[in-house]
């Protein structure tokens, strides 16, 4: 007879998560000018590193706005992403310049060497151009030598294109076990976004060393717009400030962090900027909002805790 279970059995071992976090008790991350939310508005730019039949790809991507995948080639869904880098960048970049907002924009490796006018771009406006891995793919299975060629890969386009090495990373999607050793050891990183489990940056041990997490999150991200025609901007736009709210006033004794994820292919519609100038208003004019790039706020962080919190 097998003997019963207890708590203690039941807890998988090692414990590989943590659960625990803060616990209630964050540390006060003093954002500059006493901001009560540090702010980070992240646009995605993919366009060109998706897969393709057409360009010799075993497979079409298969996410987007409309449900529909052929088995040969496509070009519907190319001319949907192609509307990113065409259309919308030139209507995304100039709002955010008017309220003066710099950016952190997170860029395939293949999409910058596609386009580097747009990477180039995003520094002269003075956004930031983080890696987000050289194909708009998952990293979860990839073999480990591939996976470091990668980003080996992304952060070289990034370079040639910039003049600027990358210091942030974030994978579409789940990693692999060895993703961020493999940041780590190919040097420069000051943090990734491959979390999605606080409202505030925190330090993790990987490669026997010190990193820095900056969440990100799905909730107040465009992605939304993929999934269904009936999500109007108006949707989008009470949410993200629903969540900056309620953030602000959490702020009052705990400042937090929000992120807020932009696809050019999305966001950049007509009927969908309208939303984008709502948010941007609002948080601009809360006056308890401090935006930034996501690499400024990770200098910011690791200069507050200089040893781990």
């Amino acid at each position: 007879m097998s003997p019963t279970p207890t708590a203690a059995t039941l807890v998988p071992a090692p414990m590989r998560r943590d659960l625990k976090g803060y616990a209630g008790n964050p540390p006060d991350p003093r954002w500059p000018a006493g901001a009560r939310v540090a702010v980070s508005f992240v646009v995605n730019f993919e366009e060109g590193a998706e897969f393709s039949i057409l360009e010799g790809d075993s497979h079409n991507e298969a996410i987007y706005e409309v449900e529909h995948q052929l088995a040969g080639p496509d070009p519907c869904i190319e001319s949907h992403f192609d509307y990113g880098t065409r259309a919308a960048w030139w209507r995304i970049m100039p709002l955010l310049g008017d309220y003066g907002i710099h950016a952190t924009v997170s860029a395939c490796g293949l999409a910058v060497a596609r386009s580097p006018d747009l990477a180039r771009d995003a520094i002269a406006r003075g956004h930031e151009v983080a890696a987000h891995g050289w194909r708009w793919q998952s990293h979860a299975g990839m073999d480990e030598a591939i996976e470091r060629d990668a980003i080996a890969r992304t952060v070289a386009a990034i370079t040639a294109a910039t003049g600027i090495r990358p210091v942030g990373w974030h994978t579409r999607s789940a990693t692999s076990p060895n993703t961020r050793r493999l940041l780590i050891e190919e040097g420069g990183f000051l943090y990734d976004s491959d979390a999605y489990g606080d409202d505030l940056p925190y330090f993790v041990s990987a490669g026997g060393k010190r990193h820095l997490v900056l969440p990100y999150a799905f909730d107040t991200n465009d992605m939304h717009f993929q999934h269904t025609q009936r999500f109007r901007g108006a949707d989008f736009a009470d949410y993200v400030i629903d969540a900056f709210d309620w953030l602000a006033r959490e702020g009052e004794r705990a400042p937090k962090m929000l992120s807020i994820g932009l696809h050019l292919r999305m966001i950049g519609r007509p009927g969908r900027m309208g939303a984008l100038q709502r948010i941007v208003s609002h948080i601009t004019g809360s006056g308890c909002a401090w935006i930034a790039p996501r690499a400024e706020i990770a200098r910011h962080w690791l200069t507050t805790f200089p040893q781990e919190a």
